[in-house]
């Protein structure tokens, strides 16, 4: 989840103009594209099974120095919010942004790295050029209006909405739709789609709401993530569909979910972080996951067990596995990370906000 703290919009756009080819002005932030980028050749993109090292950033991308950072740094696969979507910023070059990426090495020189767009699709979020001026959040146990906006995050992320997400009003903003999100997405060159709050399908609220309706909420999602899958394959047949969390899910859509997805991600598997912190506090990480549900609490959801022993099922299906775990501490991350990795999993180590790379990057990250 993207982290806002004043209104809707905590990000300003720090503009620069440059001309890309095709001759329109354009803005680009965060960096010039001079001769200190990371840049290769002519060389071959990395592919999601061979990724070793991951990053993730979804706040501040605009900001000075930050794209130059993302360029420079060897991560084989970056998960980035794709920004001109935000009303703060609709002028972001997010195209220049992922071209200037995809000109960047990998963690092997002749390499270059992925790049793929975080998108939440089980949530509404109100600083986006899709909420319009009539849209009502949801308040006090209410539904919004739109009626499909059902309610509040129930972690505390501020304007953060889940919805009714098999609402084919729903789906017109977030796929169909002419300028729709993930035609954004593919018209900006993203290599793939980050899916957040595919749990939806689980949530209390949300599942009050379908009551009446009939609906089998697990198929619902799988069905959601198939035809994103579907309309964006149409376009680039090697676009990667990423869910991020809700493991569990594959309980319900068996083989036929494993079919429409090409990985999966998991947050706090090892170590969590609070809502809506800044980079520095203390609870932006550092909270340890219990080992175990003790069998007498009835109230435990997760545990380091509950995710390792769901995401087994994705490794002997064949697909790669991202991880990424909230910590400041070394100890803390180093656990992560020799945890992650003895799992299988491919590791990331940073703190809630997601608003710049790790200080604390991946064992044997090429510097």
């Amino acid at each position: 989840m993207l982290f806002r703290r004043y209104g809707s919009v905590r990000l300003l756009p720090l503009l620069l103009s440059l001309s890309l080819a095709g001759g329109c002005p354009s803005v680009e932030t965060g960096g010039s594209g001079d001769a200190s980028d990371n840049q290769t050749g002519p060389a071959t993109r990395m592919t999601l099974p061979e990724v070793q090292f991951w990053a993730y950033q979804i706040q501040k991308i605009e900001a000075d120095g930050a794209i130059d950072a993302l360029v420079n740094s060897r991560y084989d696969l970056v998960v980035l919010e794709p920004t001109r979507s935000d009303r703060g910023n609709t002028e972001f070059n997010t195209a220049g942004m992922v071209e200037r990426l995809h000109k960047s090495s990998a963690s092997v020189p002749d390499r270059t790295k992925l790049v793929v767009a975080y998108i939440d699709i089980g949530q509404a979020e109100d600083w986006r050029t899709y909420w319009t001026a009539d849209w009502v959040a949801p308040k006090g146990g209410e539904i919004g209006s739109p009626d499909f906006l059902i309610t509040i995050d129930p972690d505390g992320w501020a304007g953060n909405f889940p919805v009714a997400y098999w609402d084919e009003r729903w789906k017109e903003i977030m796929i169909q739709g002419k300028n729709s999100v993930l035609q954004q997405v593919l018209d900006d060159g993203f290599d793939g789609i980050y899916m957040d709050w595919v749990e939806a399908y689980s949530d209390t609220s949300v599942m009050m709401a379908a009551e009446n309706e009939g609906l089998n909420l697990a198929q619902e999602m799988i069905d959601f993530i198939s035809e994103i899958r579907q309309f964006a394959r149409a376009q680039n047949p090697g676009f990667l569909v990423i869910p991020q969390n809700a493991a569990e899910i594959v309980e319900f859509g068996g083989q036929a979910y494993l079919d429409i997805i090409d990985g999966i991600a998991q947050e706090q598997i090892y170590f969590d972080g609070n809502a809506d912190t800044d980079w520095n506090e203390p609870d932006a990480g550092d909270h340890r996951v219990q080992d175990v549900c003790p069998a007498d609490d009835a109230e435990c959801g997760y545990s380091r067990a509950y995710y390792e022993d769901w995401l087994k099922i994705y490794l002997d299906a064949g697909k790669p596995v991202l991880c990424v775990d909230y910590a400041s501490k070394p100890d803390n991350a180093s656990e992560a990370y020799q945890n992650a990795v003895t799992n299988g999993f491919v590791p990331y180590v940073s703190r809630r906000p997601l608003d710049r790379l790790t200080d604390i990057p991946p064992p044997d990250y090429p510097e």
